[in-house]
């Protein structure tokens, strides 16, 4: 943009002076240059540089790097941006569009808990800002993490042939209790060893989502931690779908499957997009929470466990998800048509194949919770986990320069 503006004012005067078929060739070099619409164009050379008498010993003179200032009153003052921003915090520093959909829901429930204290006005205005206008107040307090991982999948070959692929298109995510399922590794760059791993259990129609750590990726305790979780859901399991881990591909989860008239399927081999509703809750529920450290003991196996027993009741109920409706493709440009932000809780409620007994359920837990008391109670325990981590870090570290400062001491 700077260089544009000098490009202009040094044609502007040139402009001014030229003929008028000199002009048109100005003009045509401008917008050739620069990709502006001809009219424009002549707008910005004819206003740069122009003078205005405005009185005896006042001239004006137009200047395209200066800008008007402001003149319409504020809306949203700082008092409206600190009382959003701590709204913002308490709601794990979601885009404005999902913050916008739960802000008539959370700010009651939040004034009920005694979390914040608002004026009618600040009030009035927090109900009816657009996601646009959020995201543009919020826009300098933003963070943006960069974090990457990296997969532990080893494939189970034993039966794959008797579990049947399921695709992405294939997928009917209209009936609750079709479920994704996959494990993320806390290996902290080290696989070697036992290391902790949480099972991520994501329902395709709601986006409710259960997690549980286990302590190493063996069939039995994968197996118990699905078991543990089917009893949590809120809905019948009807339905299983799994990469070809042999954590999962094996005969126990399969005989399980059958006795209990589970459908059971599994995506192909290197096509993550067949999991794509679980990998995205790998990354925004469980990375986002428990970072790429390594957890290896049972101290943190039971932190982990805690820390998504609070984690399961904030994502679920206040944590609001947009699903992708259609793609529109012009030329190579794809736009995403999402629906409207609904949490997870929200969705079931608007389900109507889950039984009343569920919904009155859901409903009773939901009146009982404060985001903000659940907030605090799980960064309390992230706090725990990286002290821990960290702890076991430099024990590591002090092993492996007293094991290297021996080596170098032995005689040869």
């Amino acid at each position: 943009m700077s260089e544009r503006r000098a490009l202009i004012k040094a044609m502007a005067a040139r402009y001014r002076q030229a003929s008028k078929k000199e002009k048109g060739m100005i003009l045509d070099e401008l917008t050739s240059m620069t990709g502006y619409n001809r009219w424009y164009a002549v707008g910005l050379l004819r206003g740069q540089g122009k003078c205005i008498r405005a009185g005896k010993d006042l001239r004006l003179v137009g200047d395209l790097t200066k800008k008007a200032k402001r003149t319409r009153p504020c809306i949203y003052d700082e008092e409206v941006h600190e009382h959003l921003k701590e709204i913002w915090e308490v709601m794990d520093f979601i885009c404005g569009k999902r913050l916008a959909a739960i802000l008539p829901e959370v700010v009651p429930i939040l004034e009920r808990h005694h979390e914040i204290e608002l004026k009618d006005g600040v009030r009035k205005k927090l109900l009816s800002i657009s996601a646009a206008s959020i995201d543009r107040l919020l826009a300098p307090d933003r963070k943006k993490w960069e974090l990457r991982g990296h997969s532990n999948t080893k494939p189970g070959t034993l039966l794959k042939h008797q579990i049947p692929i399921r695709t992405f298109t294939e997928w009917n995510e209209s009936h609750v209790g079709f479920v994704e399922i996959d494990l993320v590794g806390h290996d902290g760059g080290n696989a070697s060893g036992d290391f902790c791993q949480t099972l991520d259990v994501t329902d395709v129609a709601s986006c409710w989502t259960e997690t549980e750590a286990v302590i190493n990726k063996a069939q039995v305790w994968v197996f118990e931690a699905l078991k543990s979780i089917r009893g949590r859901l809120p809905f019948p399991l009807l339905g299983i779908d799994s990469d070809n881990g042999a954590e999962f591909i094996n005969h126990q989860l399969l005989r399980y499957c059958q006795e209990e008239r589970i459908t059971f399927t599994r995506g192909r081999a290197g096509k993550k997009n067949d999991g794509c509703f679980v990998e995205q809750k790998n990354y925004s529920v469980v990375r986002r929470t428990v970072g790429y450290a390594r957890y290896d003991s049972k101290a943190q196996l039971r932190l982990l466990n805690e820390l998504y027993g609070h984690l399961r009741l904030y994502t679920n109920y206040f944590q609001p998800v947009m699903k992708l409706k259609a793609r529109e493709r012009n030329g190579a440009k794809v736009k995403k048509i999402h629906d409207k932000p609904k949490t997870p809780y929200q969705r079931l409620l608007d389900i109507p194949e889950i039984a009343p007994e569920i919904h009155e359920r859901l409903r009773a837990e939901y009146e009982t919770l404060n985001p903000a008391e659940l907030k605090r109670e799980i960064a309390r325990l992230q706090s725990m986990l990286i002290k821990m981590a960290a702890r076991t870090r430099r024990t590591a570290n002090a092993n492996t320069i007293r094991e290297h400062s021996r080596n170098e001491t032995r005689p040869s």
